[in-house]
């Protein structure tokens, strides 16, 4: 086996690796071979080893495995954070000795800022404060949302930080805390993405999926070369038409082989790209759809509801009297529930007198029939997120006509269902 079939296939196993341990759990891939290998890696080894220590040692080195096991999934640690950086450092000082000399000094220029933004972004998304709950920004915080009545209700405390919890908010088991707009906890940056840090977050993806692509790209162009100077006929695309797909790739694992630091970091980050891209599209998709990973998952519970015709939902009045002790008075969205979802154990249609909303119950078998109140159209969504505390301006209409106002909002962009886990669910 040549060093350019080791180098593609050591790459190749990390890709996929990496993609069925952070996509494997998705509901999208629940019957793909992508779930069956997450169950086997996470499921089905863990229980054989767990049966075969069982009858070797009563189950000691399996407590103690366990112990570790539950600090490395369930605690905060830097471990995969120190991981990523060196992934960047060492990778680079790889390949930047043999590139850096050819490189002109746009590409140099362009270059060094690639290089950098991602340990600034990484820096400032794990550093920052991802929204943090406490009695000194409790009021802060309920003021930015108005609850939904959907997914959040009032007058729910957290359990273990004795706060109530704000609209959007989400207790982390791994960081032991509350935080504002929880999107995920990413193991990358050892910290929860959350309201404070998301746009940082965002660029770290934007910026590290540019330096692999933009490296890569570079990459293969230094590959070229090399194997030109083996073979002056050489062409990376198109393949010379009088070569066969065998001497094209002797001919290109020469190239690699002059430099197999400059050839593997190239591969890795060439094979690696799609992953950060697919990511960043998945987190972009989410802003589109006025949602979060954590909230796209609720509504994915929901749509189960919704299959079983366990799910109803009935008008919220527009003058609804607030609890003062339960919702912010005011909030900075310019926009109000209007409708009150609940679920039934049975499939009937719940007491009136046990929930709030005026009407009769209305059993419902889709997502795209609730309203997402968090979206207010793609562009107001980023505004959301890349400008905190923006206060958006509120519609002066009451009554009837807020409803025309917000059915003309649905009529320019219908309602999505946010299932955000048909395409790529960030399990970071």
């Amino acid at each position: 086996m040549g060093a350019f079939t080791k180098i593609v296939l050591v790459v190749l196993a990390i890709s996929s690796m990496t993609f069925v341990a952070f996509f494997g759990r998705l509901p999208a891939l629940r019957h793909t071979p992508i779930a069956w290998l997450h169950r086997a890696i996470w499921v089905y080894t863990p229980n054989a080893v767990l049966a075969l220590d069982q009858r070797l040692t009563s189950g000691r080195l399996s407590t103690a495995l366990g112990r570790f096991g539950r600090y490395v999934m369930y605690d905060r640690h830097p471990t995969v954070l120190i991981f990523f950086i060196l992934l960047l450092s060492v990778g680079e000082y790889m390949y930047l000795p043999g590139v850096w000399p050819r490189l002109s000094l746009t590409h140099k220029t362009l270059g060094s800022i690639s290089i950098i933004l991602p340990y600034l972004f990484l820096y400032l998304a794990a550093a920052g404060d991802p929204g943090v709950i406490t009695p000194a920004t409790h009021s802060r915080y309920m003021s930015h949302y108005p609850y939904d009545f959907s997914l959040f209700h009032p007058g729910s405390p957290c359990r273990t930080c004795g706060l109530l919890k704000p609209p959007r908010s989400k207790h982390c088991s791994v960081c032991k805390r509350c935080v504002h707009k929880m999107d995920h906890h990413c193991v990358f940056i050892n910290n929860c993405v959350g309201y404070g840090n998301q746009h940082y977050f965002i660029l770290l993806l934007l910026s590290t999926a540019t330096l692999t692509l933009y490296g890569g790209l570079l990459g293969l162009v230094a590959v070229a070369d090399s194997a030109r100077n083996h073979n002056k006929n050489f062409s990376l695309f198109p393949k010379p038409h009088t070569w066969s797909w065998s001497q094209y790739f002797v001919a290109l694992t020469m190239g690699i082989q002059d430099d197999v630091g400059v050839g593997s970091v190239t591969l890795l980050a060439l094979m690696t790209s799609p992953l950060v891209w697919g990511l960043l599209a998945y987190h972009l998709y989410l802003i589109y759809c006025g949602t979060t990973t954590n909230e796209s998952m609720k509504w994915q519970d929901w749509q189960m509801e919704m299959d079983d015709g366990c799910a109803f939902k009935r008008a919220l009045p527009g003058d609804r009297a607030k609890d003062p002790h339960h919702e912010a008075p005011w909030t900075r969205w310019p926009l109000e529930p209007m409708q009150v979802l609940i679920r039934t154990e049975d499939g009937a249609p719940p007491d009136a007198r046990d929930a709030p909303g005026v009407g009769e119950w209305e059993r419902v078998w889709r997502l795209r029939d609730i309203e997402n109140l968090y979206d207010l159209g793609f562009w107001d969504n980023l505004v959301d997120v890349f400008v905190p505390n923006y206060t958006f301006q509120r519609a002066e209409v009451s009554g009837s006509a807020a409803d025309l106002e917000r059915g003309k909002r649905r009529a320019k962009k219908p309602p999505k269902a946010p299932r955000a886990s048909s395409l790529v669910a960030a399990a970071t």
